[in-house]
């Protein structure tokens, strides 16, 4: 059920909680082709950034690596331990985690009349007693948060919405908390978490450890654009040997890239000399797609960056008793996903719900019409058919003119369905009246089958939605109306101005992309058609 937002807006200002209370009156009952078994749900679509982590997973899991998770949250300690004196340079780019304190509340008398007041009752010394103990528990930690409400609410015996609202006009200093960082910060390179799962592996693990994870990395970029974002994915492995050396990260590189398609490699020193890496041992991946060669996007040339690995420094390696070598690869999920999905923009790729430019092909433009009103019974529906085939039959008789339909029992009447046309020299059906809705380049139109328009309807993509077809189903609605009410019912159409006039939905996301890219729909045309329905026992 649509409700609107800004009515429930500004009810929740004059009473949050009575508003949220009737949250349920708002959504209102579902229908009952709403409910469930009736509804069904079909196959949706992979987004892509998970689509290639997936496909990233399966290309690990076949070159014999293992899924490991590691910490996402890394002490800015290790973070110094791991990067040496390129540490300030690493947090500099890292999120802090921050916490709310947990302040000191004390219950004075002024505050007991306060709550008396909006309990609508006075609190017994016990019940005072046990909001006192509540609070130094939340203090102390031993009452979490998100329990705060209920444990008070359960102490005084009142709706934990009431206590919401106590706290909220009582205690003001919940409002007026802010939060302390911390020193721990989220991981900015998966390196940090694999130094830290490597750690405690070493000496109960059989050599050689390989493992690989694909995960979320956080970085305070001063700003996202096409190329970069705060939060992305890496796709990083290890492999921790007794011998391990550039060579192995090249051959991983190659095993693994050339399930996307990729043929030939370039290994090309990496200037940007990270201290986690030994010396002499940071290599950046070039790869050659051939779906890219000769594309108008800036891979032309068919090669790009995909992948950085290395060995690990020994000195960062023993700053967590690690007695092995340790190569390590990595590569950004999203920068494959746009190789493989041709496109130009992270952010697009990643968040497209957020872009102000979007897309509608032509097929899911098509799937966003529909016929509004449909009748609900076998018999409507078999009315509804059987009006579409008098139409197509006697269509250019000349008027006037009356053909039966359809005749049968429709809840417990006999009804009589015929499409008339009273007035002289016209015909039953106007010529607009078979015409299909088609879409045919970004345009919504609807046309006849003729000569004409022998391009749209081979290029464009058609709903197999006519005229005809619509307002057949709508005046079989009202039939079926009609008869459940004992009365008798008469459907129109005539010259056609909108979808509506021939009992035809257009999505409302579908009228916002055609307005915002200045597309046409142009459904009109000469209907002149009219369905009666009679009760005749």
């Amino acid at each position: 059920m649509k409700f609107d937002p800004s009515q429930i807006r500004e009810a929740a200002k004059e009473d949050f909680d009575k508003t949220w209370q009737q949250g349920r009156e708002y959504l209102g009952k579902p229908t009952i082709n709403a409910r469930y078994p009736r509804n069904t749900y079909s196959f949706g679509t992979a987004h892509p950034i998970f689509d290639t982590i997936q496909k990233l997973r399966e290309a690990y899991l076949r070159l014999g690596f293992s899924e490991a998770m590691n910490p996402v949250m890394v002490e800015a300690q290790d973070v110094y331990r791991q990067f040496g004196s390129e540490a300030l340079a690493v947090l500099d780019r890292c999120f802090y985690l921050a916490g709310l304190p947990r302040p000191d509340i004390g219950i004075s008398d002024e505050r007991i009349a306060q709550i008396n007041a909006l309990l609508g009752r006075d609190l017994s010394a016990d019940e005072v007693e046990a909001v006192r103990q509540i609070l130094h528990g939340y203090k102390k930690g031993k009452v979490e948060g998100d329990d705060l409400v209920a444990e008070i609410a359960k102490a005084v015996g009142a709706h934990d919405a009431l206590i919401s609202t106590v706290l909220e006009k009582v205690f003001p200093e919940f409002r007026e908390l802010k939060a302390e960082a911390t020193t721990r910060t989220l991981r900015s390179h998966m390196t940090s978490g694999w130094f830290l799962s490597l750690s405690n592996l070493h000496y109960r693990q059989k050599l050689p450890v390989k493992l690989f994870s694909v995960d979320r990395c956080f970085r305070r970029e001063q700003a996202e654009d096409a190329a970069r974002l705060m939060s992305y994915y890496s796709a990083s492995c290890v492999i921790m040997d007794e011998e391990v050396s550039v060579e192995t990260g090249k051959a991983i590189a190659d095993g693994l890239l050339s399930q996307f398609g990729f043929q030939k490699f370039q290994f090309r020193p990496d200037d940007k000399r990270s201290k986690y890496y030994t010396p002499g041992t940071q290599i950046e991946v070039y790869a050659y797609h051939p779906g890219l060669a000769g594309s108008d996007t800036k891979y032309k040339s068919g090669w790009v960056e995909v992948a950085t690995f290395g060995i690990y420094s020994p000195t960062a390696l023993s700053q967590y008793d690690i007695p092995y070598p340790v190569m390590n690869l990595g590569l950004g999920v999203e920068r494959i996903a746009m190789i493989l999905h041709n496109s130009q923009d992270m952010r697009a790729l990643s968040y497209p719900q957020f872009q102000t430019e979007w897309q509608l092909t032509a097929r899911e433009m098509s799937q966003m019409i529909s016929v509004d009103k449909t009748p609900s019974t076998p018999a409507g529906q078999a009315m509804a058919e059987a009006i579409v085939q008098i139409c197509i039959e006697h269509g250019d008789t000349v008027s006037p003119c009356e053909f039966l339909a359809w005749e049968g029992e429709l809840f417990g009447r006999t009804v009589k369905v015929s499409v008339v046309e009273p007035e002289e020299n016209t015909k039953l059906c106007g010529p607009a009246a078979m015409n299909e809705i088609v879409v045919h380049k970004q345009n919504i139109m609807g046309i006849p089958h003729t000569s004409r328009w022998e391009e749209a309807f081979s290029e464009g993509v058609t709903t197999g939605i006519r005229y005809i077809d619509a307002f057949a189903q709508g005046a079989a609605y009202e039939a079926e109306v009609a008869s459940m009410a004992g009365k008798e019912s008469e459907t129109r159409a005539r010259i056609i101005r909108s979808p509506g006039d021939i009992n035809v939905k257009i999505h409302p996301a579908l009228e916002r992309y055609i307005t915002s890219y200045k597309h046409k729909m142009d459904l009109r045309g000469p209907m002149f058609t009219t369905v009666k329905s009679q009760i005749v026992g």
